[in-house]
């Protein structure tokens, strides 16, 4: 008798604890998202499509000495095109294939201000809570208010100008966020907070920070919980990319002023730290040019989210069409982000009407940020221009620039040294 209640009650107690699970299980939210854009057609885009494609990012390549990229375009009306292009560098070689990762540049900022607008949804910061309430190593910034900080209208500077030639000739080094801050911090305010959109790579080092406090996680945690984990992204974190990795590479500096892209450095193992919330995260192409798509349809986002409603103009003088707002870049009716950092130039975005999609990485830094944005246009304005599918329609909507006026751009501003120089 006693061996059999011993028995009933081990089997009640397994029962019980199933029951709780189950019930655990059914509480839970599911955490998957979906991405609202139209479905994508299936095969590869049209084969002249293509061509003036590869020949977009071969044009970019020969400008920026880049020896390899990889490339995504997702035109769900027509078909879609990812490859990789060229060798890991020019001296060894090295095939370069599309699920490589690299390092995703400001791309990191957007997913920051995802992180933002959740937990403001969820009641655990307030978009007007100031800097100095999550962050008590700057007590001074009670005029400056989470928001802000995400939109880069804070005033704040940047870090990275005075920092990136220490990163290059001591990749390894461990960098605090808050030692990257404090450079930004340094410099004068360029205006009133909420005025003015400023470039500010402390600010989102910054907002990270105050995040990590009021959510008590770490920022790897939060972009995993936040945005790899609803997006089902398993190459997309804040570390360093792992697996097959694309060598990432800078041509350094010549006297005259040109690059010797012929042998440029390997900056790989530049340390992750130096990017933190604000260009910390590493992902592939694919799953790049789907972050893209949910932050142009704001898949991550509360409902009735405001985010990109008072977006500023990007630089003095800008386009009309061309500006920030909530942790991206508004280009017509494209939204995404571009940017560089040690040996990648990246960008990409993503039409919400018509779910047009670019993601494209370069693995040579030394021309800087404005070249992925140049060449995510360019391609956007071709593939716009793809013919439909066999059942499908072609949107009638265009872009506000030309693929030849981007080509040309990312060509005059080539920056290498030509062999006899």
């Amino acid at each position: 008798m006693t061996a059999r209640l011993a028995t009933r009650r081990a089997m009640a107690a397994a029962s019980a604890a199933i029951v709780v699970a189950l019930a655990l299980a059914a509480c839970s939210p599911d955490k998957h998202v979906e991405v609202d854009v139209p479905p994508q057609a299936e095969g590869k885009l049209a084969e002249a499509t293509v061509e003036q494609l590869k020949d977009a990012v071969t044009n970019a390549m020969e400008a920026t000495g880049s020896s390899g990229a990889i490339v995504g375009v997702w035109a769900p009306w027509s078909g879609s095109w990812v490859e990789g292009l060229g060798t890991q560098n020019p001296v060894d070689g090295g095939k370069v294939s599309a699920d490589m990762q690299f390092r995703t540049g400001r791309m990191t900022r957007a997913m920051t201000c995802d992180v933002l607008y959740a937990a403001a949804a969820e009641g655990k910061v307030k978009l007007n809570d100031t800097v100095a309430t999550w962050v008590p190593s700057a007590p001074t910034l009670t005029d400056i208010t989470l928001e802000q900080l995400c939109d880069g209208t804070s005033g704040i500077g940047s870090y990275s100008k005075h920092l990136t030639p220490v990163w290059l000739s001591n990749p390894e080094r461990k960098w605090s966020p808050r030692e990257l801050a404090s450079f930004g911090l340094g410099e004068p305010r360029s205006g009133e907070p909420g005025a003015a959109y400023r470039d500010s790579d402390a600010g989102y080092v910054l907002l990270g920070l105050a995040l990590e406090r009021a959510l008590e996680r770490s920022a790897a945690e939060l972009i995993q919980d936040y945005i790899a984990d609803p997006l089902d992204l398993e190459a997309t974190q804040l570390a360093l990319p792992s697996g097959s990795v694309l060598t990432g590479l800078h041509a350094p500096r010549l006297e005259d002023g040109k690059s010797n892209c012929a042998e440029p450095l390997d900056v790989s193992n530049v340390s992750i730290t130096t990017g933190f919330t604000d260009s910390g995260v590493s992902s592939n192409i694919t799953e790049l040019g789907r972050y893209a798509q949910a932050l142009a349809t704001g898949a991550l986002q509360p409902e009735k989210d405001d985010r990109f409603d008072d977006a500023l103009p990007a630089t003095k003088g800008a386009p009309s069409w061309y500006n920030q707002a909530g942790g991206a870049v508004l280009a017509g009716s494209l939204v995404g982000q571009f940017g560089s950092v040690p040996g990648y130039i990246t960008a990409a975005f993503s039409d919400p009407t018509s779910g047009l999609t670019v993601a494209v990485v370069l693995n040579d830094s030394a021309a800087g940020s404005g070249v992925g944005a140049y060449l995510a246009w360019e391609l956007a304005a071709i593939a716009s221009k793809a013919p439909a599918a066999s059942g499908q329609t072609a949107p009638d909507a265009g872009l506000p620039w030309t693929a030849e006026q981007y080509h040309e751009m990312i060509a005059s501003g080539a920056i290498c040294a030509t062999p006899e120089q």
